[in-house]
């Protein structure tokens, strides 16, 4: 070997690999701006959702809260209606109806901001925590309220409630109507929920 040459060894196992088409392994990792497209998409169609939701929320309200009927026969001493105000657990529904809506518009500008910076982690973890407590209370409310008109359509002999939907039909018409809007907007949270785990599970 002359002075001022250099040599390189190539193992032979390495020269084997190359001709024989096997190169060393890297693990694929996403690029950030992959990982960047993936969670603006999320956050897009979780904007579009609670849309959905604020349309499903704002529905079963206004079907429980205008939820009223008169039988058109009466007596000197009695009147015969139906609202939803002679009964606390509509009274719940209507309430619980009307928080979850608020927060849902509220947290239109939280869910605005994931999509101008879908990285940022703070709004995102605040918006799966609300999320979690409104998806509660509308399961509550929806919950108590699918007993009621439960009794309302078929009765119970044992306690001696007796089934009015065959006299107030429309009454019994716009509560079941609210209940299943409010169940339609259930299945939109936990899809939210689940969203917003899943933004903060990409790394």
């Amino acid at each position: 070997m002359k002075s001022g040459d250099a040599t390189i060894e190539v193992p032979a196992e390495s020269s084997r690999a190359v001709e024989k088409g096997k190169a060393p392994l890297i693990a694929a990792t996403a690029s950030p701006h992959e990982n960047r497209k993936s969670k603006k998409g999320i956050a897009i169609f979780d904007f579009i959702l609670r849309i959905g939701a604020i349309v499903c929320i704002l529905a079963a309200a206004a079907a429980m809260g205008t939820s009223d009927e008169t039988l058109p026969f009466f007596t000197q001493f009695f009147q015969f209606e139906a609202s939803y105000d002679d009964l606390p657990t509509f009274q719940f529904f209507l309430i619980a109806m009307a928080l979850s809506g608020s927060y849902l518009v509220l947290s239109l500008p939280f869910s605005i901001v994931t999509i101008i910076r879908p990285l940022a982690v703070a709004p995102r973890l605040l918006l799966l925590i609300l999320d979690t407590v409104a998806l509660t209370l509308t399961t509550a409310a929806g919950a108590a309220a699918a007993a009621i008109v439960y009794l309302a359509h078929n009765g119970n002999p044992n306690t001696n409630w007796l089934a009015i939907c065959q006299q107030f039909g429309n009454f019994c018409q716009q509560v079941s109507g609210a209940v299943v809007a409010c169940f339609v907007g259930v299945v939109v949270f936990v899809l939210l929920i689940l969203l917003s785990a899943l933004a903060l599970k990409r790394p």
